[in-house]
């Protein structure tokens, strides 16, 4: 699994990297994460706004910071819809 922490490096960027490795290590799942910091790659996955998530490619969550617990909702499949 290939999980992809879109932005430019700014603190929400790392702080949703870091809830991606808290929800990876908390679920024991294989992944590898990965930062995307290129502005025209960001944008060739149709993302506008960062800090963004992507799952095996798939853009799960832009412009918010997610919780550990959200993002490893996505790890497992769940979408989660945030209010």
């Amino acid at each position: 699994m290939k999980v992809q922490i879109l932005g430019s490096g700014c603190p929400k960027c790392k702080l949703l990297e870091q809830h991606a490795r808290e929800a990876v290590e908390e679920l024991g799942v294989d992944a590898e994460i990965v930062k995307v910091t290129d502005a025209d790659d960001i944008m060739e996955m149709g993302v506008m706004m960062t800090p963004a998530l992507a799952i095996d490619g798939e853009v799960k969550s832009v412009g918010k910071v997610l919780t550990k617990d959200q993002v490893a909702a996505y790890l497992n499949g769940v979408k989660f819809h945030a209010l």
